[in-house]
């Protein structure tokens, strides 16, 4: 069960993330449009570099995020194995 908590939970945060990096992106687009079509100013470069720097973020900590709950997961079965008697052991 810890293993499927974990994994929504991995799902979830990752879902998040990239709504964060959508929404950093879709601002600096927008200011974009502005800035073709008309005044935006110095911050167009800013916002371009934040939706950059929030989406390397948003990949590493997806990245962590999922190895962990891996991890978790295969630690479960590796315990569950060990519970069931299924480990290898042999009949004698």
């Amino acid at each position: 069960m810890t293993g499927e908590i974990l994994d929504k939970f991995s799902q979830l945060i990752t879902t998040a993330l990239g709504l964060v990096a959508a929404l950093a992106w879709n601002t600096a687009i927008q200011n974009l449009f502005t800035q073709l079509f008309g005044e935006a100013g110095g911050a167009l470069i800013g916002q371009f570099i934040y939706a950059a720097v929030i989406t390397l973020i948003v990949v590493f900590a997806t990245i962590a995020v999922s190895r962990a709950a891996a991890r978790a997961k295969k630690a479960e079965e590796e315990r569950d194995k060990g519970i069931l008697g299924l480990g290898g052991r042999s009949k004698d």
